[in-house]
């Protein structure tokens, strides 16, 4: 069963929360967000891994709840946010997002639950989408005439050709086949061509298959195949490695992959490409290959690859050495500059403001502590010290001030690397959180600045002052009417920044349109 099934099946409807301080997980007081945010933060975001604070249980609690609640006033616009938000790729992990669809289809009155069902394609765009998506279904409906049909419709509606790799790339997952949802949602078909695919899910059948992508998938299972053949199979079919057996899948097998896999494939892959020959300096045309591919700015666009990907990547790389395995290899500076372009090129244009910034990085024990939307390998404060460079990269002189609960000026430059400024922040503060600090330091020392932007997993204690007092005092005592933007990296109910301000910005998170909307705010423009 998914971990986000197993933190909630509740159906109890609650009361909304009123957009007041509230105690926040840390023991501070925060700013609670109303039920459109929370689920925006949820789709975004999603809560496994929780944070430093609250575990991934509760946070799947709270974020359930909202969704809830908005099923049961508006089910519709519910469906449009999850719909936008999983399509656009502003979603790290597209569990979040069928999670959320599936509550709809559950919960829902009879239109919303019709338009749920009818969504499922495009929120489901695999096959391991689909059976994630039954998953959760299941924990808040039964299979009645709804269900059966959107999944009959998913595998009847699929043009031939991706249905064919659906069925050989993805077989299962949380334990469901094609064979158990073809059964159960008794599709069926009067094309011959997708009823002998039909078949070949259910039984295993290739008896009239003449499938490109069929024909191949059993090849590699013949017997007396050693890396070398499977390698030219997948070479001549430009077969994805999942339909490679695991006892095949040697360096002729990655080296011929290297060359048409798909971009998000190769960026989860590169320690793999190293780790089996493939990606070092005995290479070096394969090297270049994948560094150039990586780099590739129109792919990268058209595979709408979220930026936390790239990032979770890039310093698992960097690092030598898997998350969860024991494999490990020598990183290739050439890999290492590539996934660093790639990060930055996969942000859309940004638009300088022109305003003088303080960046404040949360340096805080909990931002070390806490991986991002439970993406391995990716703690808080390296995505805060990666999505500071992506703003900082763009403007003029930013001032940076890491803070805990005493404020450190940083002499950083927008042109440094990514991993000397998490460097420097690993080596800096560690204790509580106090998200004032920054704007007291620039009260105090008479620093002129126009807009405060703070990044933080949202989670703040503070002393004699909140945030927003000290924001309100640095207006009075400096004569400028400063800004503040706050990007939290949790999936929580609550927000430093008072959302009933227009000087204020609450961002959760990030995607490639992060940094211009931000930008935009800075000038005036939203």
């Amino acid at each position: 069963m998914s971990k986000l099934n197993l933190h909630f099946f509740t159906r109890k409807k609650k009361t909304l929360p009123a957009p007041d301080l509230v105690p926040n997980n840390a023991g501070g007081l925060s700013f609670a967000v109303d039920d459109w945010t929370m689920l925006r933060r949820f789709l975004v975001l999603g809560s496994e891994g929780g944070t430093y604070y609250v575990g991934e249980s509760k946070l799947t609690v709270d974020n359930a709840q909202a969704v809830m609640r908005l099923i049961l006033v508006e089910p519709l616009k519910v469906v449009e946010e999850i719909v936008s938000i999983s399509k656009s790729g502003r979603s790290a992990k597209n569990d979040a997002c069928l999670f959320a669809l599936a509550m709809v289809a559950g919960h829902a009155d009879a239109e919303g639950k019709a338009a749920a069902l009818a969504a499922l394609p495009l929120v489901a765009r695999t096959a391991t989408h689909l059976f994630t998506f039954t998953d959760y279904a299941q924990s808040f409906r039964g299979w009645g005439r709804g269900l059966r049909r959107a999944v009959a419709n998913w595998y009847t509606s699929m043009p031939i050709d991706r249905l064919a790799l659906q069925l050989t790339k993805y077989q299962q997952r949380n334990g469901w086949c094609h064979r158990d949802l073809l059964r159960l949602s008794h599709a069926k078909t009067d094309d011959k061509a997708r009823d002998l695919l039909f078949k070949f899910a259910v039984n295993g059948s290739t008896e009239g298959v003449e499938n490109p992508t069929i024909i191949p998938f059993q090849k590699l299972r013949e017997q007396g195949l050693d890396d070398a053949a499977a390698a030219k199979i997948v070479d001549q079919f430009r077969l994805p490695i999942e339909l490679v057996p695991p006892e095949l899948r040697g360096p002729a097998v990655y080296k011929a992959l290297t060359e048409h896999a798909g971009l998000e494939w190769l960026v989860r892959n590169v320690g793999n490409l190293s780790k089996s020959g493939v990606l070092t300096v005995k290479n070096p045309d394969t090297l270049k290959l994948v560094s150039d591919r990586l780099k590739d700015k129109v792919a990268l666009e058209k595979s709408l690859m979220h930026p936390l990907k790239l990032l979770a990547a890039l310093v698992v790389y960097r690092s030598g050495h898997g998350v969860r395995g024991s494999g490990s290899w020598i990183p290739s500076p050439a890999i290492i500059d590539a996934l660093n372009d790639s990060f930055y090129s996969s942000f859309k244009s940004i638009t300088p403001s022109g305003k003088r910034l303080c960046l404040g990085l949360d340096v805080s024990g909990s931002m070390a502590g806490m991986h991002v939307n439970g993406i391995a390998g990716l703690s808080a404060r390296e995505a805060c010290g990666a999505m500071a460079l992506a703003t900082a990269k763009v403007e003029s002189n930013p001032t940076f001030v890491a803070f805990d609960v005493s404020a450190y000026p940083l002499a950083l430059s927008a042109n440094q690397r990514l991993d000397d400024v998490v460097g420097i922040m690993s080596r800096t503060g560690g204790g509580g959180t106090d998200c004032s600090i920054p704007i007291k330091w620039a009260r105090e020392n008479k620093v002129p600045v126009d807009v405060f932007v703070v990044y933080t997993d949202s989670e703040t204690w503070y002393g004699n002052e909140h945030p927003v007092q000290a924001l309100d005092s640095y207006r009075q005592v400096m004569g400028i009417e400063a800004k503040l933007v706050t990007v939290a990296m949790a999936a929580n109910k609550v927000s430093l920044a008072d959302c009933t301000d227009n000087r204020m910005l609450n961002v959760v998170g990030f995607d490639t349109n992060t940094p211009e909307i931000i930008s935009q705010f800075i000038r005036g423009e939203l």
